[in-house]
């Protein structure tokens, strides 16, 4: 009499399933998921860096007669115009994506409930916090990094043509190395869009609410009610208050987080110090995890649209 062995056969060469033990990352694929449906976030920056690159090969027309001249001025001045284009391909760029990541949040929430998909993620098991946070991940951390790289890249090209056009011409290209070192500005780049993200963190912080609550028309919902309260101080009490704060929430970062000196031609100082220590930074980040806080709240109780 045979007796039953306790190894069970694998039947027809087929073995019972198996389950990996990898833990799954809520989080890490929800950051994924954002970047697969929201191709913005590096198609708009890639487009306008292809449009400065065109401008920056016509604009080269007439480049060495130009050095020449710019070269015979003061040194301070001559850094001012040759640094100029690599600045205002990187102004452009870094508005480009304060843009992006503005429209972003307001149809991050929007949109899953326009669309209905809401349903479906819901019933994923990914907590509102998670969803949430990796939705401010893509304006503060994903979008940052994405136009760092972008602009390292335009620029590079923009060295390297320039260093090719006065070659041929029989010009050094020391004096745009010189005037514009790649290392050095990369950094104070690098440094700046992290200033900047943290900084404008309650203005996505608030895109993100609205987002999760408006109907329809989120845009006029974010915006309308802040002129609104600018027109009635105005018109009431003659003050403009209101709207120098606004102002200064858009574009205050940069005094505290540089220092200026218009009377050399080095770089502009960094503080990190001084900006991490500014009460501006810290109520505005209070703000945006007062603003990511209701949104939590509210993605809970939000149905489509």
């Amino acid at each position: 009499m045979n007796t039953p062995s306790n190894n069970t056969p694998d039947l027809a060469g087929v073995s019972a399933p198996s389950y990996s033990s990898a833990t799954t990352r809520p989080f890490y694929w929800s950051v994924r998921r954002e970047l697969w449906e929201n191709r913005s976030i590096y198609v708009a920056p890639l487009i306008v860096a292809v449009v400065v690159l065109f401008g920056f090969l016509v604009s080269t027309i007439g480049l060495p007669e130009r050095r020449r001249d710019v070269l015979l001025l003061d040194p301070a001045k001559a850094r001012v115009a040759i640094e100029m284009p690599y600045n205002v391909a990187a102004m452009m760029l870094i508005f480009t994506a304060f843009i992006v990541g503005a429209f972003y949040c307001l149809d991050a929430l929007h949109g899953e409930r326009r669309d209905r998909s809401i349903l479906f993620w819901k019933s994923l098991p990914v907590s509102d916090l998670t969803t949430l946070l990796s939705k401010a991940t893509i304006p503060l951390i994903t979008l940052p990094l994405v136009t760092f790289a972008i602009i390292i890249a335009t620029q590079a090209v923009m060295l390297l043509w320039t260093s090719v056009l006065l070659i041929t011409h029989g010009m050094s290209p020391a004096s745009t190395w010189t005037n514009f070192p790649m290392f050095q500005q990369s950094l104070i780049l690098l440094y700046g869009l992290a200033a900047i993200a943290l900084w404008h963190a309650p203005i996505y912080g608030w895109a993100l609410l609205v987002s999760g609550w408006a109907r329809r028309a989120t845009f006029l919902w974010a915006v309308v009610p802040f002129l609104a309260i600018g027109f009635f101080e105005k018109i009431t009490f003659g003050t403009s208050h209101f709207a120098s704060m606004l102002k200064d929430r858009l574009m205050g970062f940069a005094p505290q987080a540089f220092a200026f000196n218009p009377h050399s031609i080095d770089c502009p100082r960094l503080t990190p110090l001084n900006y991490l220590s500014t009460p501006g930074l810290w109520l505005g980040l209070i703000f945006a995890a007062v603003f990511l806080a209701a949104a939590v709240w509210q993605r809970r109780y939000r149905g489509p649209i």
